[in-house]
């Protein structure tokens, strides 16, 4: 049976470590000097070589050579705190420390994901690992140091690790391929690099997962990459953005249905246009908010529908977000008002924020206008018939349910009463979101943040509504009086 490639090619000294200088050049002096500490902490994400330099110490403590993980000794002891992180587990560990080293100078125990130790266990191991033996060295690791109480880690130097950077991660790809004779790409291998999110095991892993998919000739290229990992091409992501520079909505609907109906995950798609923003940021600052609301995506219950949201919100044109408003001049200022009733036909003078900052700009003795009632277009354009007429000629499937709910809209917050859970459900469902979308798009309604409700809309009759809360809900019926 072959040896997985994360193993074949794991470091078997301090030097061979790649991307924390910081962590083995201060342990490589230490152990030349001879200043040996009882307890060390190694602290950080997984997959950067926490394990390794710890077996790595142990025999450089010891002063015996490192060739293979499979090499056994008996004064190096492993322990998974996952499988023994029992206060019973440790009481043994405490009973064991005191025995001698069988043959090297210390006997040495590394406890690997301690934070999984209970907490009984952790108090169990604190006095030991405050006073040990002198013969006993403890090499604590962990992914998860906020778990550790403060106690196990002031008695411990601690050594944080960081995550490995691309450039490094494809530089040691690219020698393990030409060693196993692997073909494989640099934009291929810069995509492994980076699926890999700065683990060398979760790269060297998906490499050695790539290399047993394709025959010698072909390769790994990033296409096969993309087809086998569910993330989308580049391509696809630029033309994402471009649509939302275009204030274009139905093809941002299309791109995004062709995108999910490749089984692309609104998570994946998510990071990899967050990704792609933090490099255009420069020289397109406008994408910062874009770049706020997609980091919330991956918290979202429906990732795949927050998605929509939020790029439809941004690919929003400017003008449907201006505002209705009546412009009242102060006393005094006629030549304002001379000019304002020059292009008004009406009593209500539709002018946008920057008019009124303009006309401040040209007037100096026009004192602060007051702005009221300002209506949001989305609100003012939307029209409830023409979107079930439209839903009903286009999405029959969404016509089917949206005819049967009830809607209240706040600013640009849509919210549909669907009556039961099961109507709930399914416009819940991306397909039929994406469409709702994309036919408020076709009637001229752009921004929307769509809630839904299960239950029927709440009565408007203060009377009638504290009866409905006594009766755990209810339907507001309007009756008509026949009597003659």
């Amino acid at each position: 049976m072959s040896k997985a490639l994360y193993r074949k090619y794991r470091s078997k000294s301090l030097d061979e470590v790649i991307g924390q200088r910081h962590v083995t050049d201060i342990l490589g002096q230490a152990v030349k000097q001879g200043r040996i500490s009882h307890a060390y902490l190694l602290t950080g994400p997984r997959g950067v070589g926490k394990t390794s330099i710890a077996r790595i110490l142990a025999h450089e403590i010891n002063h015996l050579p490192y060739d293979d993980d499979d090499t056994t000794n008996l004064d190096i002891i492993e322990i998974d705190a996952a499988s023994n992180n029992g206060v019973e587990d440790v009481r043994a560990l405490r009973d064991k420390v005191q025995i001698a080293p069988v043959a090297a100078s210390k006997k040495i125990y590394i406890i690997d994901e301690v934070h999984m130790l209970s907490k009984a266990a952790f108090n169990a191991l604190l006095k030991t690992l405050e006073e040990p033996p002198e013969h006993v060295v403890f090499i604590l690791a962990t992914t998860d140091v906020d778990k550790l109480p403060a106690t196990i880690i002031s008695r411990a130097q601690r050594f944080s690790f960081r995550s490995i950077t691309t450039a490094d991660a494809v530089k040691h790809l690219r020698y393990i391929a030409d060693n196993e004779g692997i073909k494989v790409s640099d934009e291929a291998l810069e995509l492994i690099a980076e699926r890999g999110d700065g683990s060398f095991r979760d790269s060297i892993s998906l490499l050695d997962q790539l290399a047993s998919l394709v025959d010698s000739a072909e390769g790994i290229t990033a296409g096969l990459i993309e087809a086998s990992l569910g993330i989308a091409p580049k391509d696809t992501v630029d033309q994402i953005l471009s649509t939302v520079d275009e204030h274009s909505i139905a093809k941002l609907v299309t791109l995004l249905d062709q995108a999910y109906d490749q089984g692309i995950n609104g998570i994946i798609l998510s990071q990899q246009l967050t990704k792609r923003v933090r490099e255009l940021i420069v020289d397109k600052p406008q994408l910062l908010p874009l770049l706020d609301t997609l980091l919330d995506v991956a918290k979202h219950p429906q990732p795949n529908l927050k998605l929509l949201s939020v790029l439809g919100t941004a690919a929003t044109p400017k003008q449907a977000t201006k505002t209705v408003a009546l412009a009242v001049p102060a006393p005094g200022v006629t030549a304002t008002i001379a000019e304002l009733e020059k292009q008004a036909t009406q009593d209500v003078v539709s002018i946008s924020s920057k008019v009124v900052d303009s006309q401040l700009a040209d007037h100096k003795t026009l004192e602060k206008s007051n702005i009221s009632d300002a209506v949001p277009v989305a609100e003012a354009a939307f029209d409830w018939e023409k979107l079930i007429e439209n839903t009903r000629q286009k999405y029959v499937a969404v016509y089917s349910v949206l005819s049967k709910c009830n809607y209240v809209l706040e600013g640009n917050q849509l919210t549909l009463y669907t009556g039961n859970k099961f109507y709930k459900k399914k416009l819940d469902d991306v397909k039929y979101g994406s469409l709702l979308y994309k036919s408020l798009a076709e009637v001229g309604v752009y921004g929307l943040d769509i809630h839904t409700i299960p239950t029927a809309p709440p009565p408007k009759d203060s009377q009638a509504a504290a009866v409905a809360a006594i009766m755990g809900g209810g339907e507001e019926v309007v009756v008509e009086d026949n009597a003659s």
